[in-house]
């Protein structure tokens, strides 16, 4: 059997590890942002979550640092047009919501539309 492991602490290290102890095993800038406090959108996403951990949340604040009370939640992160639903696993500590939902699509061209000239619809055989 696997058992999870992040920066040397075990699961059940982390989710019984005070918010202080967390933010010294973040990034310089995880630190800062945590330490200067959560926005109002992030303290209400998070009392939600506390309240009812297994309904489906969405959110607009793609900043926010996922952290060990989130794990195992599904949120509904704002893309911008629409709000994609996201897992949270353990994997994912220390990052930022956004960072797992992207805001621009792939572009595929496919043939020339209507109106095209004939030279733009050329296409050479190999």
């Amino acid at each position: 059997m696997v058992t999870f492991i992040w920066r040397g602490k075990t699961w059940e290290e982390l989710k019984a590890m005070e918010m202080k102890e967390f933010m010294s095993m973040l990034t310089s800038r995880g630190r800062r942002s945590i330490k200067r406090g959560f926005t109002p959108a992030e303290k209400k996403l998070l009392e939600d979550v506390r309240k009812n951990p297994t309904k489906f949340h969405r959110t607009k604040s793609r900043s926010m640092i996922i952290i060990p009370e989130l794990v195992g939640t599904k949120l509904g992160v704002h893309s911008g047009k629409e709000y994609v639903p996201l897992d949270i696993k353990p994997e994912m500590l220390g990052k930022r919501l956004g960072e797992y939902v992207m805001t621009r699509k792939v572009v595929k061209h496919s043939s020339p539309g209507f109106g095209a000239t004939k030279s733009s619809k050329f296409v050479p055989l190999k």
